[in-house]
């Protein structure tokens, strides 16, 4: 006989938002104060987690040192294993589950057992860090659009699905995330197809938290920046005009130096 939907518990996908605490949604904590199980990434503040219950079960499914790491797989039948004894599974992710979080694969494979689930959508890196680094991705006279990209290989072969000259064409903001290791890749190919090497690009690490960095400078001299090594995962780049607006409206590290 098929299990009855309703004997199930359910999944929460909760964003919780780039890193700075206070920058979780009021649903989001509501959701973890309920929660019998919490799943949580690498980059999610332990101060957000301080919001579940003391009871509730803990799980770091992220890659972090001294904790298990699990494929997604693994990932979505905890979540399933869990909700089908009837508990409260709430998901905590970085930033927004939709935006390059794999939220939308968890929501297929609950669907796929007939589990419930509510998505919460959290404040995403690719507009709040840029935000605190005084750069409006958008900007009357200077941008009127902004393009998000996931700058990770899709493959070992470092190859990218990333139409580089459309890109070039755009006049607005790129957005680039999880592209630390690829910024030689991501300038190269901007200059290599027309974009002109005195664009503005900063490079913000560890947005929104306490030891949040960023680095301006242009496409063609910022891999020859004597600081650009110190700049790692986690890290958001900014290629367009209004990067430069960091120098005079940057406001966050002046706050927390």
């Amino acid at each position: 006989m098929r299990e009855s939907r309703k004997s199930f518990g359910r999944v929460i996908l909760v964003g919780a938002g780039p890193g700075d605490p206070g920058l979780l949604t009021l649903r989001g904590r509501e959701c973890l104060e309920m929660a019998d199980v919490v799943l949580y990434d690498r980059l999610v503040d332990a101060r957000i987690l301080d919001f579940a219950r003391a009871g509730a079960e803990r799980i770091c499914v992220g890659k972090m040192e001294g904790h298990k790491a699990y494929d997604q797989e693994a990932i979505n039948k905890i979540l399933i294993a869990r909700a089908k004894g009837g508990l409260c599974v709430v998901r905590v992710k970085g930033g927004d589950p939709f935006l390059f979080g794999r939220g939308g694969e968890e929501a297929m494979a609950l669907a796929a057992e007939g589990i419930a689930f509510e998505v919460v959508p959290g404040v995403t890196s690719a507009l709040a860090v840029p935000a605190y680094a005084g750069i409006p991705v958008t900007h009357r006279g200077l941008s009127s659009s902004v393009h998000i990209f996931n700058a990770h290989p899709r493959a070992a072969d470092d190859s990218s699905d990333i139409d580089w000259g459309a890109v070039v064409r755009l006049s607005g903001t790129l957005v680039f995330l999880m592209g630390a290791k690829q910024l030689g890749a991501i300038t190269e190919q901007l200059l290599a197809h027309g974009m002109k090497p005195q664009m503005p690009i900063a490079l913000t690490q560890w947005g929104s938290w306490d030891q949040q960095k960023t680095l301006l400078s242009t496409l063609g001299e910022i891999v020859r920046e004597p600081r650009v090594e110190e700049f790692s995962s986690p890290l958001v780049i900014v290629v367009g005009e209004v990067a430069a607006l960091h120098r005079t409206i940057g406001w966050f590290e002046s706050t927390h130096a």
